[in-house]
């Protein structure tokens, strides 16, 4: 199968909807729920650190960085069924994705904690994306 065609076979609603999954799943790794106090600890920031920041610019590129991470896990998948893209999203989070962070965390002398709580985001995340993209055929 040659790229052209690889790319109409791809479902863009449910890499859309996966893209935007992350975002819910953040919503709720990130808030006082779960892991936010952690999160925060393990960053040296205090609430008023976050009251200054561009919103607007954070939420923008990280849900463009999250269509990007869709649509490359969709072309992984490919037409596969739905156990080989819940094996390709563990697989590319626990291969690729948290030992790049964990060596970035490791020379920024990031805590476990940090790692943990971040790596398990992405994992979740992950794992949520493939369940999308490979269901929705």
């Amino acid at each position: 199968m040659d790229f052209n065609q690889a790319i109409s076979n791809l479902n863009w609603l449910a890499i859309v909807a996966a893209a935007v999954s992350t975002f819910i799943i953040g919503g709720i790794w990130y808030s006082p729920l779960l892991f936010v106090k952690g999160w925060m600890l393990s960053n040296n920031f205090s609430p008023e650190d976050l009251k200054g920041s561009n919103t607007v610019l954070i939420f923008g590129v990280s849900f463009i960085l999250a269509l990007i991470m869709a649509f490359n896990l969709a072309m992984f998948i490919g037409p596969a069924d739905l156990s080989f893209a819940l094996m390709a999203s563990v697989l590319t989070s626990i291969g690729w994705i948290l030992p790049s962070m964990g060596i970035i965390a490791l020379f920024e002398r990031k805590s476990l904690r940090y790692f943990l709580i971040n790596g398990g985001y992405i994992l979740v995340s992950f794992i949520v994306m493939g369940l999308i993209i490979g269901s929705w055929k």
